[in-house]
């Protein structure tokens, strides 16, 4: 019993420390930023824009809000935009591109914290574009292209909050830190469960013999062994849950910052079991595409890992 408080006292601390140290001020500045450019106009100015050049690959301006989203906010931001575009009449066939983009896309409430263990944020985030941008397409023209494409007429502008003065601007930033603060205590407990997880199924020599049976395959897709681990903790427990993994392991010196940067192609998105069961609860009729946008997603997955594999 001793022993098992004491896994759980330090993966609280650990928790504690990346949530409160790490994740929350990235997430202040970067939610700030985002939600005064949202109410300023200038997000609405460049969906307007962006809108008719992506739509050939079956996204809405709605979708390229959810784009930004996931990319800038957090893998669960794009929730809202999902509801809205069913009940404004998106088509089942849009839904799915929009799902399958996201499901590809790295989320910033993971890739932004992890600069500061030494991911390349701009590499990732126009690998991030890409490969969402092959999932949506291959999802609209190969593999939903049995479902209903057509759709209603659609009102595309998000409501959002208007910064016209100090105080305005003073109500943004006070919402977008409430905002921060939520997302990081929401990771504290997925964290907390993953990390004393992880040490317990080490201290009993499971992770050494899944390393073992694993190795070959990791060795012939030129991957480091010790990437076997956070990315069984990823699968199982969500993008938050690797993060958490990748601090303890570096702090050990287990890991470095070109194994995440390596990895990230494949780690860094919201394609696991949280992720997905997080994401359909938007609306019955996401919920009714996931399959297809999930293959989709390992399009685009498939993509960014071939590209951060060439590159790193």
């Amino acid at each position: 019993m001793e022993i098992l408080t004491d896994i759980i006292l330090r993966a609280g601390k650990s928790a504690v420390e990346l949530a409160f140290f790490t994740l929350l001020p990235v997430m202040v500045v970067m939610l700030s930023v985002m939600r005064l450019l949202e109410a300023k106009g200038i997000l609405d100015w460049l969906v307007a824009r962006l809108a008719p050049l992506l739509r050939p690959l079956g996204l809405t301006g709605l979708s390229i809000f959810a784009m930004l989203q996931i990319n800038f906010v957090s893998f669960a931001a794009p929730i809202a935009t999902l509801a809205m575009m069913d009940q404004r009449g998106a088509s089942n066939r849009h839904l799915a591109a929009t799902l399958a983009m996201v499901l590809a896309m790295a989320q910033a409430n993971i890739s932004i914290p992890m600069t500061a263990m030494g991911l390349h944020f701009g590499v990732t985030l126009l690998f991030s574009l890409i490969g969402g941008l092959a999932a949506s397409a291959s999802t609209y023209y190969v593999f939903a292209r049995h479902l209903e494409s057509r759709e209603l007429k659609m009102d595309e502008s998000v409501p959002h909050p208007v910064a016209k003065n100090a105080k305005g601007v003073l109500e943004v930033i006070n919402g977008a830190g409430a905002e921060s603060f939520r997302i990081a205590v929401a990771a504290l407990p997925m964290l907390i469960l993953a990390l004393v997880a992880v040490t317990m199924l080490r201290s009993v020599g499971a992770i050494a013999l899944v390393t073992t049976l694993l190795s070959p395959l990791m060795g012939w897709l030129h991957l480091d062994p010790a990437m076997i681990l956070p990315a069984v903790t990823k699968f199982l427990a969500g993008g938050t849950a690797w993060m958490g993994v990748m601090d303890e392991m570096i702090r050990h010196g287990t890991a470095t910052a070109e194994m995440i940067n390596r990895s990230a192609g494949f780690l860094l998105n919201p394609f696991d079991l949280p992720g997905v069961a997080i994401l359909i609860s938007a609306s019955a009729r996401v919920a009714g595409v996931w399959r297809t946008a999930a293959l989709g997603a390992c399009v685009g997955i498939a993509l960014r890992t071939v590209a951060h594999l060439l590159l790193n």
